[in-house]
């Protein structure tokens, strides 16, 4: 095909698990002929040695361009960000802009390509916690209010999208790209010596994860969960990878773990080869929900609710709150028994990536703009 005939896609990543989602798309829109993608990356929420594990073990080519952005507040990151993008945007006015997920990068990228007069396609649209406190959840509904093609994971996002008028020919159901990246390296990460490193033992301990704002910003509500984190490991080995964020609120307020092993952020190999031999993964974040209920690894979500529902009801998820003494007692209840497995998500398969590719073939020749 003639380069001049080609698509050219901007793809914006920004915080850590937006690696998972970018890399089976750009993967797909390089093998071929009627594409030319670069990527931009923004830096939010990863310190550049975080991020080039991340980009090596994925297999993700070095970006296009790097912006370098990081720290502050929600409302600064989504600022910096934006006022990087325009020049950028006004200058390349790509045929598309193709955001991830629900971070501070995800809303400015669209807010951005939407004031330029761009086509911006989201993946993972439609997602809805209901908590307009979380930024995450307001990053959603912005991004998909100026999205012109929404692709979804599960059903319950279409339900969303249209409630809030989204037109259906705008929506496309095609499967959870995250699982695309977990199920192409899934026999890469069983090889992974990290058990061995940190003197672990399969189904022998639990991992945990903490990093929204909700709960590591408040000192008190911090304290008390690394407290409950603390009477766990008298139980059973606690393995927690710590967020910078949460690091950070840790210094800052004088707090400390005594009998959990707290250790430096992952990278993706290490980290799904800890989850996928967890006896339990305690977390707030949404893709470990999604990735658990793959592996079949019991998670309880240390949230009020979540935006993955599909993981409660197909998956080994449950929502656990954010109580010390609620979580506590539900980890020795999980502990004692086995969480059942429903089944995997419908088009939880690894080919998430090719489906919407595929349908961006289909769709973009006959629409300039669905504004």
């Amino acid at each position: 095909m003639n380069e001049m005939q080609k698509t050219n896609v901007a793809c914006v990543v920004g915080a850590r698990p937006n690696f998972m989602k970018i890399a089976p798309i750009l993967s797909e829109m390089e093998r071929r002929d009627g594409f030319r993608p670069y990527l931009i990356h923004t830096g939010q929420h990863s310190s550049s040695e975080m991020a080039g594990a991340f980009f090596r073990d994925l297999g993700i080519r070095s970006p296009d361009v790097s912006l370098g952005i990081s720290g502050g507040s929600s409302n600064e990151q989504t600022a910096k960000v934006m006022l990087a993008l325009e020049p950028l945007f006004a200058n390349q006015r790509p045929d598309l802009v193709v955001v991830v997920g629900d971070v501070n990068a995800t809303a400015a990228a669209a807010l951005v390509a939407a004031k330029t007069n761009l086509r911006i396609a989201h993946v993972e649209a439609g997602l809805r916690s209901f908590d307009r406190t979380m930024p995450e959840e307001i990053n959603r509904i912005v991004t998909d209010a100026l999205s012109d093609f929404l692709f979804t994971t599960e059903p319950s996002a279409e339900e969303n999208l249209l409630r809030e008028g989204i037109p259906k020919e705008r929506i496309f159901f095609c499967g959870n790209v995250m699982i695309d990246s977990l199920l192409r390296f899934q026999d890469r990460a069983a090889t992974s010596p990290v058990l061995e490193e940190l003197d672990l033992k399969p189904q022998r301990y639990i991992l945990v994860t903490l990093h929204r704002p909700s709960n590591v910003d408040d000192p008190e509500r911090l304290g008390k969960l690394l407290e409950m984190l603390d009477r766990l490991a008298e139980r059973i080995p606690v393995i927690f990878p710590a967020h910078p964020r949460t690091q950070n609120s840790m210094i800052a307020n004088g707090l400390q773990l005594h009998g959990v092993h707290m250790i430096p952020p992952q990278g993706y190999i290490e980290f799904v080869r800890l989850m996928s031999a967890a006896r339990l993964v305690l977390t707030d974040s949404g893709g470990v929900q999604e990735e658990t209920t793959i592996l079949g690894v019991p998670c309880l979500t240390l949230r009020e609710n979540t935006e993955r529902p599909i993981t409660i009801a197909k998956g080994t998820n449950r929502l656990a709150g954010t109580d010390p003494e609620t979580v506590f007692e539900t980890v020795e209840e999980i502990l004692r028994l086995r969480l059942s497995v429903c089944g995997k998500p419908e088009l939880w398969d690894g080919h998430a990536a090719a489906r919407i590719v595929d349908t961006l073939e289909q769709v973009l020749p006959k629409s300039k703009a669905l504004r």
